[in-house]
């Protein structure tokens, strides 16, 4: 026992900490014994204390090896502040130069450092080989080990060659650990590294405080702010697929007043590292990255993890959502899913090598499965990595707080498992469910199975139903998925027994997350319904300014505008500008007096109003009404204008008018009086003056459009619109 003292006091020496999580200690016995150790430990439950603690013990240096330089960084000066001794740990990877990789080498030679980490590319090197033959090594950590699976969802063909290099330096016993992974990919580390004799440590997956829901992907961008906004002020991820996507939506959040900083590769590491910074340092509150952000973050009070886009596999999205509520505190896991991000995804692997496409849409199908489906969610993600969670209803997940209708389904399920057996247990899901639903494709014709008697058998339910019984009979362990083969369908020992004597199966429909339209919406059409009340108290407002300022009603704001108010509600200058047609020229001149109305109104009716109100849409600084407005005040002819941009003249005209409907002053002038003689203009400008009932154009082109081109009518519009209204 006298050993156990020593563990623990090295614990509260170096560490720290009183007492050990988990199944650490277990581990540290079994690594000081010497023994070859497989850990599996979801993220967060504090793997690296589990090398580095026998390290420090240990005779010689412990050689880790992690495949990110930032996570060496990290983690050598965690352990520098655990130690008085600086040399304790070091670390050999290519940001190093000559010089400093020199003075590592000779700090380790001296026997001071207890840990040494090491990039898997480095240690390829020859001379890196040479030098770490001439120290005492107790014994090899392997971080990240699911790297090593090209099942795993981050593989690196380097780390395959691991073991060849540590049988060329020396073997001492191995340590792989690894925060995911499922039961094919601990078996395919084990080979790979050649211990298969190892002890396994594995840690439950579940994290009992992390709240997991899908969401249709639907106005997102709308809805992220606005859940953002209801959770001011504490720390999130938001992960995205592509860079450019990182971007636009770090933008939006940032003009939304949302503290936010991109993260992605692309970006250069100073900037990365500074983001990073400002993340862990509460500078900002919202990352918005692609997946190379998290790895080795240890904030603790990370709150909610968004996914814009669905992650390529289910050991991806377990990883990221990981990193929300690593204290045990509140952790909310947001996902947004279409079925045409998966499409994407798909097309990004063409071109891959075929075992790699197979792989792929595998990992894919599972998280697929995983977003459909209508059962407990973490049930789903335990039982992907091997795991079982025995309760009914964990009362953290969308699907159990909101359980869809159950049916009675043992003779569906009977149907499966024997058309599983009359297919001789030779196929995927997919095909399966095809039979059943009686779905001729080119390899039922081949293998002539549409003469099965099976074929059909269930053609009143198409193959999506056939399919989620197929998923729920894999749950509940009637079948299994032989991965090896590309996810062949066998029946289990229970699941033999099931058709013999069926019981009892619930099963529950998926969730239809039909495709809409993508982001285009979000700040388009709303459908929300008008105030009447409102809108005929706001009505009455413009008619009495404009008899005070002796300009048409229509000049002061249009009808959609004051439509778009009574839905809105918008109770400063701020929020008039997010109004359709209105911008900044117009709410200053005008807005005053209807948004005080407004907040009146909301006030005595206690009003609750939609807040998607704040969301603002990026200006496109780029874009076209800035080049207009530069254009005309720098009086260019418009027919330049449009050449310059590739447009016909009514379309230019229409983003002048737009300009101007904004409450944007334009001065057409030195245009139209090139154009339009002086009398012309006048007749047309009086009968916007006194004539006009509204603003309509039609109207206008009816009444003058027999002495008067469109064009010219067009441009005395604008320019009566914008001396009366701007």
């Amino acid at each position: 026992m006298e050993m156990d003292s020593t563990i623990h006091e090295y614990l509260k020496r170096y560490f720290g900490f009183d007492t050990f999580k988990g199944n650490q200690e277990a581990i540290i016995n079994n690594i000081i014994g010497g023994r070859d150790t497989f850990v599996l430990m979801p993220t967060g439950g504090g793997k690296s204390l589990c090398y580095q603690l026998p390290a420090v013990m240990k005779e010689g240096t412990a050689i880790v090896i992690s495949p990110l330089i930032a996570l060496m960084k990290n983690q050598v000066d965690a352990m520098r502040n655990f130690s008085t001794d600086d040399d304790v740990a070091h670390f050999l990877n290519s940001s190093l130069t000559k010089t400093e990789s020199t003075r590592v080498k000779k700090d380790v030679l001296s026997g001071k450092a207890k840990l040494l980490y090491v990039a898997p590319e480095s240690l390829t090197k020859e001379d890196n080989i040479e030098f770490l033959r001439n120290i005492t090594i107790s014994f090899y950590a392997i971080d990240e080990a699911h790297c090593i699976s090209e099942w795993g969802h981050d593989f690196r063909p380097e780390y395959r060659r691991i073991r060849p290099i540590i049988d060329t330096i020396g073997r001492s016993p191995i340590i792989a650990l690894t925060a995911t992974a499922t039961p094919k990919v601990q078996h395919d580390i084990q080979k790979n590294l050649g211990i298969t004799e190892a002890d396994i440590f594995k840690s439950s997956f579940n994290r009992p405080n992390l709240y997991y829901e899908i969401r249709s992907k639907q106005d997102v961008t709308r809805e992220i702010i606005k859940y953002i906004k209801n959770n001011s002020g504490k720390s999130g991820i938001i992960y995205c697929l592509s860079r450019k996507k990182v971007e636009e939506m770090a933008e939006q959040l940032k003009v939304n007043g949302i503290k936010a900083l991109p993260y992605h590769a692309g970006m250069d590491s100073a900037t990365r590292t500074a983001n990073q910074d400002k993340f862990l340092m509460e500078e900002a509150d919202v990352i918005v990255a692609t997946i190379a952000f998290g790895m080795g973050i240890d904030k603790p009070d990370i709150r909610f993890v968004i996914h814009y886009d669905i992650p390529k596999s289910l050991e991806g999205y377990y990883q990221e959502t990981g990193r929300a509520g690593r204290d045990g505190g509140e952790g909310n896991c947001i996902a947004y899913y279409s079925y045409n991000d998966i499409v994407k995804l798909e097309k990004f692997m063409q071109g891959k090598p075929i075992a790699e496409q197979e792989i792929g849409k595998q990992l894919l199908l599972e998280t697929v499965s995983y977003a459909e489906s209508s059962v407990c969610r973490r049930k789903l993600l335990l039982h992907y990595f091997g795991e079982e969670y025995p309760r009914d209803n964990c009362e953290a997940c969308d699907n159990c707080l909101h359980p869809k209708e159950q049916f009675e389904g043992s003779e569906a399920v009977v149907n499966v498992l024997d058309t599983i057996l009359a297919v001789k247990e030779k196929f995927k899901a997919d095909h399966i469910a095809n039979i059943l639903s009686g779905k001729v494709t080119s390899a039922i014709k081949s293998y002539k199975h549409h003469k099965l008697e099976y074929f059909g058998i269930g053609e009143d339910k198409d193959e999506k139903f056939w399919n989620m019984v197929i998923r729920q009979a894999l749950i509940a362990k009637l079948l299994v998925k032989d991965i090896e083969n590309y996810g062949l369908l066998k029946l289990t020992p229970k699941g033999q027994d099931f058709i013999e004597n069926p019981t009892s199966f619930m099963l529950a429909e998926d969730h239809d997350y039909a495709d809409t339209s993508d982001e285009e919406n979000a700040f388009g059409a709303r459908t929300a319904a008008v105030d009447e009340e409102l809108f005929s108290i706001l009505k009455d407002l413009r008619k009495k300014i404009s008899k005070q300022k002796d300009v048409p009603p229509f000049v002061i704001f249009q009808d959609p505008s004051l439509e778009d108010m009574a839905i809105q509600y918008p109770i400063n200058l701020d929020e008039l500008q997010n109004i359709s047609g209105v911008g900044a020229g117009k709410a200053q001149r005008y807005g005053r007096e209807f948004v005080d109305i407004i907040k009146k109104y909301v006030e005595e009716k206690e009003i609750i109003r939609p807040l998607d109100m704040v969301v603002r849409s990026v200006v496109n600084k780029s874009g076209l009404k800035v080049y207009v407005i530069q254009s005309i005040d720098m009086k260019r002819p418009l027919e330049d204008i449009a050449e310059a941009k590739g447009l016909d003249m009514s379309e230019l005209l229409s983003e002048i008018e737009a300009i101007v409907n904004s409450g944007t002053r334009i001065n057409l002038d030195y245009y139209i009086n090139m154009v339009i003689d002086e009398e012309r203009q006048h007749d047309i400008y009086s009968y916007f003056r006194e004539e006009a009932e509204s603003d309509s154009l039609e109207e206008a082109i009816r009444e003058l459009g027999s002495e008067f081109e469109e064009e010219e009518i067009r441009l005395m519009r604008i320019k009566f619109l914008s001396e009366m209204g701007n």
